[in-house]
């Protein structure tokens, strides 16, 4: 690999670790959730409220995250992220009563639901065509194992019931990772929205310092010019079916139920009968440990198998672990070998999920818009996503009280298997297509133009 082919693959790498901070807000809150309730004596739906404030927030990112990404640039939204997580980190963990800490959580909403918007967009737009899908994957595999990390620190520091610093310590990984954000270039394509178009060349170069600069830059800028790249371009002829398909995946992404787990994973343990905080907080680390191996597993595969098997694979693995758990939650009683399987059916709904919808869901989401839609069309995917978050984050623990535990699992898995049947009918295979070409699928009403297959 020559030296800018890794400069490339470098910038691929660091936009993609931004997921740290993402994934250690997703769990990390599980763990202080507990001693929060504790020192603020929280009702069950103010603990809902609690997880669901950062999710109203994100929503709220979401929807602006497109426009902001246009407007100055993906490197410079990517540098105002870490800035601000790390200060709205601080003030959480400041919080002397419930709306303080509410106010804060909704403001690490905010800044989470640009993250989640730009960070696939640049990684897309920054990546060779080649290692496209893999380095998307990347940005999960960041995400999981800061899971982890989140998970770990808040079972070393549940013994103290430390939950300031919990939330605090969310400020490290935003201020190390703030220094090699600035010195990261913005994209080619962006570059050229702007008609920058010295700087363009200069970027596609460091990505790909082989390509045929001069046709690229001019298949990029047609694509630029030939639409206006607002919201009302979505919502017609070409790309609307395209708009459709993003926003039903990135719902079912998240009503399927994967941060019912992440959430509130102590919760589910403990409903099954699962004591102490090895068990309430340790377990949903080794769970994490075993999606970062299926994260590895897609990143090895998705640019050599495909999507959509990997995809496919992923969502029949949650089915068949929401089947174990609605098993399991219908007995009366659970011995050990009950527990057994109630912990395997989590883990496996974890590998699942991560492999398939956690790691390629935002693959499809980069990839089915052009240049000028890209960063609104992940907007629009988010934000429903965050809608399906938001609806599981605020009921799941009054679901739990009231069907019960087998109920609820056999939602999810009417869930997974109506989210099987929309990407087995609708989900195209995007390996080794460019970005551009992908977008063609799209206008043309679902159909590539030439088989290369």
């Amino acid at each position: 690999m020559s030296a800018a082919s890794r400069r490339g693959l470098s910038v691929g790498l660091t936009a993609a670790s931004v997921g740290v901070i993402y994934g250690y807000d997703l769990s990390i809150i599980a763990a202080a959730q507990l001693f929060v309730t504790e020192d603020f004596g929280l009702t069950t739906r103010q603990q809902e409220l609690l997880t669901t404030m950062v999710v109203i927030g994100q929503i709220a990112g979401a929807l602006g995250a497109g426009v902001l990404a246009n407007a100055i640039g993906r490197k410079k939204s990517m540098v105002l992220i870490a800035v601000s997580y790390a200060v709205f980190a601080v003030l959480a963990a400041l919080s002397v009563s419930l709306p303080m800490l509410l106010a804060a959580r909704f403001l690490l909403g905010l800044t989470i639901g640009v993250t989640v918007v730009v960070v696939p967009v640049y990684v897309a737009e920054s990546s060779p065509a080649a290692v496209r899908g893999s380095l998307l994957t990347a940005y999960q595999l960041a995400i999981v194992s800061a899971l982890i990390l989140g998970y770990l620190t808040g079972y070393l520091l549940a013994g103290t019931h430390s939950w300031r610093w919990m939330l605090g310590l969310a400020a490290v990984p935003a201020t190390l990772l703030l220094p090699l954000l600035i010195r990261m270039p913005d994209t080619a394509r962006w570059y050229l929205l702007k008609g920058r178009v010295d700087d363009a060349r200069r970027a596609l170069l460091r990505i790909e310092p082989d390509a045929q600069v001069d046709e690229e830059l001019a298949e990029i800028g047609r694509a630029l010019s030939e639409g206006s790249g607002g919201f009302s371009e979505m919502l017609r002829g070409p790309y609307l079916r395209a708009t459709v398909f993003v926003v039903t995946l990135g719902f079912l992404i998240q009503i399927t139920g994967i941060n019912a787990i992440i959430y509130y994973s102590p919760r589910i343990f403990e409903a099954m009968g699962f004591t102490g905080n090895f068990a309430l907080l340790g377990l949903p680390a080794l769970v994490q440990v075993a999606g970062l191996a299926a994260v590895f597993t897609a990143l090895l595969l998705v640019d050599r198998v495909g999507r959509r098997p990997i995809l496919l694979c992923g969502i029949a693995m949650m089915i068949v672990a929401d089947v174990v758990l609605l098993a399991v939650f219908a007995q009366d009683r659970l011995g050990g070998a009950g527990l057994a399987f109630g912990f395997a059916g989590i883990l496996l709904f974890i590998v699942g999920y991560t492999m398939g919808f956690g790691s390629l869901g935002w693959v499809y989401a980069s990839e089915s818009f052009p240049s000028r839609l890209r960063s609104i069309g992940s907007s629009a995917m988010l934000t429903s996503n965050l809608v399906g978050n938001a609806i599981v984050a605020a009921v799941f623990l009054t679901m739990l009280h009231t069907l019960g535990g087998a109920g609820t699992y056999a939602v999810f898995a009417g869930l997974a298997v109506a989210a099987f049947g929309f990407v087995y009918r609708y989900a195209p295979e995007t390996k080794g297509r460019p970005l551009e070409e992908i977008s063609r699928f799209w206008e043309n009403g679902g159909h590539w133009e030439t088989q290369c297959e």
